[in-house]
């Protein structure tokens, strides 16, 4: 490894967030209010399942409440969405998360777009979507948001930059270019139709691989000096960069596991705490 590579460690960037947020859910308490999240868990997929208990035992940890609705494989999309009514109607519920994927009968953007705004902590609402693109977005993606929230624990400069993102995804890919682009760089966004990959990703400051394959982005194609941000998760523990190839190349790189994983739960936790200081502040002005 090179002595002047810096490791970009999610697991420290979502230390010091949740440091913060358990300061600020003492202080809710204190005005009788306790953030609750919910997160609608639609059949049995063994890894939606472990991604839910992972989230609620972050919860807990917190002083955050868990609410955790589990549906069965067959449950119909008008259904899933009065499910999801039923919460957007409790009170006492400030953010909803619906675990991806649902079953394929299922319409699955109908059923996000059933999320309320002031409860979409998982940014994953159209009208949430355009807020983020204008720069304005109360809870934008939890991934694209933990992505920049590392940048900016680590002082890594945005602004002028070319920035590289692989992949389009509505929930990752579009998100993070946009907010990397309203941070003024300038932003290429390349996906499985790009000529010459390796070329455009060769051009990139920052390098945020997001495409879903293991070990897709190679050394070669990463810039001397570049900043290499792996959101891929796949089986085995494995990012979609080829990390140790990588490492040649790269000024700073995040590791999988314990880069962008753990950001990204801090960061929906964040999120559910922030929409229940909305609620607070607006119970005590009504």
């Amino acid at each position: 490894m090179k002595n002047d590579l810096l490791l970009l460690d999610g697991d420290a960037v979502a230390g010091k967030m949740k440091e913060q947020l358990a300061e600020r859910v003492k202080q809710l308490a204190v005005k009788g209010v306790v953030p609750c999240l919910a997160t609608i868990l639609v059949g049995d997929d063994p890894s939606s399942a472990t991604y839910v208990r992972m989230k609620g035992n972050a919860c807990r940890r917190l002083g955050i409440q868990s609410i955790r609705v589990e549906l069965p494989a067959h449950t119909t999309t008008e259904q899933l969405i009065g499910e999801i009514q039923k919460l957007n109607d409790d009170p006492a519920v400030h953010g909803i998360l619906l675990q991806h994927p649902v079953p394929h009968h299922i319409d699955e953007r109908a059923a996000f777009e059933a999320i309320r705004i002031n409860k979409d902590v998982d940014g994953v609402t159209t009208l949430g979507f355009a807020q983020n693109a204008f720069g304005f977005a109360d809870f934008p993606s939890c991934t694209p948001a933990a992505i920049m929230a590392i940048l900016d624990h680590y002082q890594i400069s945005i602004e002028g930059k070319h920035a590289v993102v692989i992949g389009r995804s509505p929930i990752l890919g579009k998100p993070v270019s946009a907010m990397l682009l309203n941070r003024n760089a300038t932003v290429t966004t390349c996906h499985s139709k790009t000529e010459n990959l390796m070329d455009m990703v060769q051009l990139g400051d920052i390098v945020v691989a997001a495409v879903g394959k293991p070990k897709f982005v190679q050394g070669d194609w990463i810039k001397p000096g570049a900043v290499v941000l792996d959101a891929g998760y796949n089986k085995g523990n494995i990012g979609d960069v080829d990390y140790e190839e990588c490492l040649r190349n790269a000024g700073a790189i995040t590791p999988v596991p314990g880069s962008v994983g753990p950001v990204t739960i801090a960061t929906l936790l964040k999120h559910t705490v922030d929409a229940a200081e909305k609620t607070a502040a607006l119970s005590s002005h009504s």
